[in-house]
């Protein structure tokens, strides 16, 4: 009996009585014993032999060198410093910053966000770094807080095209968090020669960062807004600064405009050739 082939409908009949069972799953041909299984060793995998010589794929891209921005924050600086003394021109400041690899913002940042605006102009207004909009598009305060920006400037008889814009780090850091102080020690060699080649009769710190890294302030900037300082330059060079508050806080804060109005009618009297402190 047990050499016979059973037809379909014993076959049919068979698999009923397994499903009826439970059985839902054939894994092989010959039952196994897994409890013996498990105690022996696992079979070595079969290596066939064009996979002995590792080769690489025709379409395999090469070998990136590892980013200069490996190196140590502090050589960075010194490096940065460099470049940023021989730049004689702000196309030459780009070139530079472009090519620049000791700042590790620069491998997660889409683009270089160096400035905005027109060169030698009489004002100049540096931020802390680039947002997502600005980093999509290469320019600074391109979005909502760059449309503010924009208002403000129109209140007081200026628009984009009357003023030269930047930021203190030229590349977004990721997630729109704030800089390091490393970060932020490399990248300040190039917003200084950017502020000496732009050559501004007045710079306006956009927020409490940028004020405190160009003007060296401790303070925060409730407490500096709406007053003059004075930037100088490694050239000599003296430069009215005025620090305010950023755009990107007033959109949250709102009822805090009537400072910052404040402080562009202060920038408005300065740009008449009015005296005066601001408040």
């Amino acid at each position: 009996m047990s050499d016979l082939v059973p037809d379909k409908a014993g076959l049919e009949a068979i698999l009923d009585y397994y499903v009826e069972a439970g059985v839902d799953l054939a894994l092989d041909e010959e039952p196994h014993d897994r409890f013996v299984e498990t105690a022996l060793p696992p079979p070595a995998p079969i290596v066939r032999r064009e996979e002995i010589a590792p080769r690489e794929p025709a379409d395999a891209p090469p070998p990136r060198a590892l980013p200069q921005a490996a190196v140590a924050p502090e050589e960075a600086a010194v490096q940065a410093r460099e470049l940023a003394r021989h730049a004689r021109s702000l196309e030459e400041l780009e070139t530079i910053l472009a090519a620049f690899e000791g700042c590790s913002l620069k491998s997660s940042a889409k683009n270089l966000v160096f400035a905005d605006g027109t060169p030698q102009s009489r004002v100049m207004l540096v931020g802390e770094a680039p947002g997502a909009d600005e980093d999509r598009i290469g320019k600074p305060f391109v979005g909502r807080s760059g449309q503010l920006l924009d208002r403000m400037l129109a209140a007081i008889g200026l628009d984009r095209a009357e003023v030269y814009i930047a930021n203190v780090v030229p590349w977004r850091p990721p997630g729109n968090r704030t800089p390091t102080p490393q970060e932020v020690a490399i990248c300040k060699p190039f917003i200084a020669r950017q502020i000496e080649l732009a050559k501004p009769d007045f710079l306006i710190c956009l927020g409490g960062p940028a004020a405190q890294n160009l003007l060296n302030l401790k303070e925060g900037i409730l407490r500096t807004r709406g007053r003059w300082f004075s930037y100088r330059t490694d050239e000599g060079r003296e430069i009215r600064a005025l620090a305010t508050l950023h755009p990107a806080y007033l959109l949250r804060q709102p009822l805090q405009k009537r400072l910052a109005w404040r402080d562009f009618l202060a920038l408005r009297r300065a740009l008449d050739g009015e005296t005066g402190t601001g408040e």
